[in-house]
């Protein structure tokens, strides 16, 4: 595998990081398999971090969220952001699509929205033939504001789209342009006048995740740089193309993932389904979920495999919202995130790498000698 078209974007034009490719001198010899994919992961790291400094001048003090939202997208997954309003979580999806350079659509939910309002519908052409007018879901990346505002039979709209990346209408498929990205959002604390996604919508979302309240310090750089800008939102610039995003996802699919991390996932998967507090626990679409955004963390860090603590790390953002508690448990006042953290505490972590894990890592400075690792 040759190295990633990936570098930094300026205006329309593409600064390749690969100076051969703009040179005269003849190209070297292909690199081996594992320095190919060892520089293709550094490419996503160099590139993921500049969107997520970029997305940061717009959205101060949140880079775990970002870093966690820019991993679903890396694992050509789909994102549901739950908190309370005002916390920036329309502004993070718009800041993500200007930096990538992906084409934007918002659909505000509400309880009059029908499914052709999303995905298009079938309108008499100029020479009155029928002609497909497509929806909003036909962008890069789709912000679907308050999702849970329209009834059930809007949300499903989305499904195919979520899932099969198309859209059928009157017996058609017209495929979705790609990459794809779902960004949903949904407030937690306001239920009057709202249809709660059903879990088989849920489960279509690799992750859950809440933005949170800033610090009193972040608020403070918030305000000021306010003042100093004079201009309600910040001119954010793109520093990747949609081409780029797309092969960070193909990236992704080359990280690799031992026998152990696999059994790790399986035993977590395991542990909420044996879980007293849960009614139903992880479906094996979340153990999926859970080892494909695990890769893409070891991409975004720059690395070519996956570790125990990547899982761990993004254990409660991928299987939360897939668990349904008991009624007892939720009486109690339990969360699927507590429940989470009990299977991670019950299940053993692996310590053990591969020969050549252990040689990358090493070289990487991220494990020890000794080939134990930190998770």
């Amino acid at each position: 595998m040759g190295a990633l078209p990936l570098g930094r974007v300026s205006g329309q034009h593409v600064e390749p990081i690969d100076p051969s490719i703009t040179s005269s001198v003849p190209p070297e010899p292909e690199p081996s398999s594992d320095a190919a994919s060892s520089d293709a992961a550094s490419s996503v790291a160099a590139l993921s971090a500049d969107i997520v400094t970029e997305i940061e001048r717009a959205v101060v003090g949140k880079r775990a969220v970002l870093e966690l939202i820019v991993t679903g997208l890396l694992a050509d997954g789909h994102v549901l952001i739950e908190d309370v309003p005002g916390v920036a979580k329309t502004l993070i999806a718009r800041s993500l699509a200007t930096v990538t350079g992906l084409t934007f659509s918002r659909i505000q939910f509400t309880p009059d929205l029908i499914p052709s309002d999303l995905t298009g519908s079938v309108v008499p052409g100029f020479d009155d033939r029928p002609t497909f007018a497509p929806g909003p879901l036909f962008a890069n990346l789709v912000l679907g504001d308050e999702i849970n505002r329209s009834p059930s039979k809007t949300q499903a709209a989305a499904l195919e789209a979520m899932e099969e990346r198309q859209i059928t209408v009157d017996g058609t498929s017209h495929p979705l342009p790609r990459p794809f990205f779902l960004l949903a959002t949904q407030n937690p604390i306001e239920t009057e006048g709202t249809y709660p996604l059903p879990e088989a919508q849920l489960d279509r979302f690799l992750l859950r995740v809440g933005v949170g309240y800033p610090s009193p310090d972040d608020e403070r750089e918030l305000l000021r740089r306010r003042v100093e800008r004079g201009a309600e939102q910040p001119d954010l610039q793109p520093v990747a193309s949609p081409a780029q995003v797309a092969a960070m996802q193909a990236a992704v699919e080359r990280i690799t993932a031992s026998q152990d991390v696999i059994d790790y996932v399986v035993s977590i998967v395991e542990a909420t389904r044996a879980h007293p507090s849960l009614e139903i626990g992880s479906s094996p679409r979340g153990g999926l979920a859970l080892l494909r955004s695990a890769r893409a963390k070891a991409a975004l860090e720059g690395r070519t495999f996956a570790t125990p603590n990547d899982v761990k790390v993004l254990a409660g953002a991928v299987l939360a919202h897939r668990l349904v508690l008991r009624t007892e448990a939720w009486v109690r006042g339990v969360r699927e995130t507590d429940v989470i953290d009990e299977c991670l505490a019950s299940v053993p972590t692996p310590t053990t790498l591969t020969d050549r894990d252990v040689e990358i890592a090493v070289d990487r400075e991220d494990f020890p000698a000794d080939g134990v690792g930190t998770g």
